[in-house]
């Protein structure tokens, strides 16, 4: 598979520099903005129900995550997510938690099917769970997910107009008519907080310099440029560091470093079906 529509996309970021909006756990703002820094985004964390429909509407995409959730951060994130819809900005939802508490699966149903989503990714058993393959979510950590997730994957993809992601050891992108799997990264990348919240604000900047109203195909490609982005990224960062503490500085130093023609090269891309 030609990859270099990977290096295509991590220059335009750069070049770019797209207004990501993050509404997303509090317990790791800093990093997702250090980790959208590093790569060449803008980041903006505004929360405020008075505010957020005017930043959604500015923005070049907007991450919805739900890592601590209350009534005012879902307010904030409806309020948030209408105004991206009517201006077209494209949405990307971390469903964290989901399937671990009945709050966490009303408030990931109710944002799934009032508002227009371009991209939903979750570990394996949130997508999972959401999907109707099966998973075993433990607090926000994914346990196990069912044998047939790629497929319902892409059902759920088509139905809902939407990219599907779930990440784990082999992460798995579908826009509703293919479905690739992507090998890089490294588990250590797992011992640290935030790795997959960081990983959704990297594909908010990817989508969010994509023509608006972009195909589900041109998204698709956008994650899988993110994810292996973030990825290889990742393995570097492993290779360099001693450990969790340092490696999450590692991460931030190989995403401010990286070269697009290094992702050409490393990058492990298998179109499925």
């Amino acid at each position: 598979m030609d990859l270099q529509f990977i290096a295509t996309a991590q220059e335009q970021v750069r070049r770019q520099r797209p207004l990501v909006h993050n509404i997303t756990n509090l317990v790791v703002t800093n990093i997702v903005a250090n980790a959208l820094l590093a790569i060449g985004a803008s980041p903006v964390m505004a929360y405020a129900k008075e505010e957020v429909a005017d930043v959604a509407s500015v923005s070049a995409a907007l991450a919805l995550n739900m890592g601590t959730l209350d009534e005012r951060v879902v307010e904030a994130m409806e309020i948030a997510a209408k105004a991206a819809n009517s201006k077209g900005v494209p949405i990307i939802f971390d469903p964290v938690g989901v399937g671990f508490t009945a709050y966490r699966n009303e408030v990931a149903t109710r944002l799934i099917n009032q508002y227009e989503l371009t991209v939903v990714r979750g570990n394996a058993a949130e997508i999972g769970y959401l999907v109707g393959a099966g998973g075993t979510v433990k607090g926000v950590d994914s346990i196990d997910a069912g044998d047939d997730l790629t497929e319902r994957m892409l059902q759920y993809a088509k139905v809902q107009n939407c990219v599907m992601i779930a990440t784990g050891a082999i992460d798995y992108v579908t826009d509703g008519d293919h479905v690739w799997a992507l090998h890089n990264g490294d588990e250590l990348l797992g011992s640290i907080t935030g790795s997959g919240c960081m990983l959704t604000g990297v594909i908010g900047a990817f989508i969010g310099v994509q023509p608006r109203f972009a195909s589900r195909a041109q998204i698709a490609k956008a994650s899988i440029a993110a994810i292996t982005s973030y990825n290889v990224a990742g393995e570097l960062a492993v290779l360099a560091s001693k450990g969790p503490g340092t490696l999450q500085s590692k991460l931030f130093d190989e995403l401010y470093h990286q070269q697009g023609e290094s992702l050409v090269l490393r990058g492990r891309v298998e179109q499925l079906y």
